[in-house]
C-alpha cells in the first residue's frame, strides 16, 4: 500500500469524523477538522497517481 495514500485516507477519514463531532460539541481547535479533510484529500490524490518524474 502507497504510504502517502494511507496518510491521506487516515487524514481525511479522521478529519471528517472529527467534523461531524465539532458539530454535535463545541471543542477547542475543531476547525482543524476541515484542514485535515483537505490535506487528507490533496495525499489521497498525489498517493494514486502512478507516473513518478525523472530528475530534470
Amino acid at each position: 500500500m502507497n504510504t502517502v495514500w494511507a496518510l491521506g485516507l487516515l487524514l481525511t477519514v479522521g478529519g471528517v469524523v472529527a467534523y461531524l463531532a465539532g458539530i454535535a460539541v463545541a471543542y477547542p481547535g475543531r476547525a482543524f477538522s476541515v484542514t485535515a479533510v483537505m490535506v487528507g484529500l490533496t495525499l489521497l490524490a498525489v498517493g494514486r497517481s502512478s507516473v513518478v518524474e525523472g530528475p530534470a
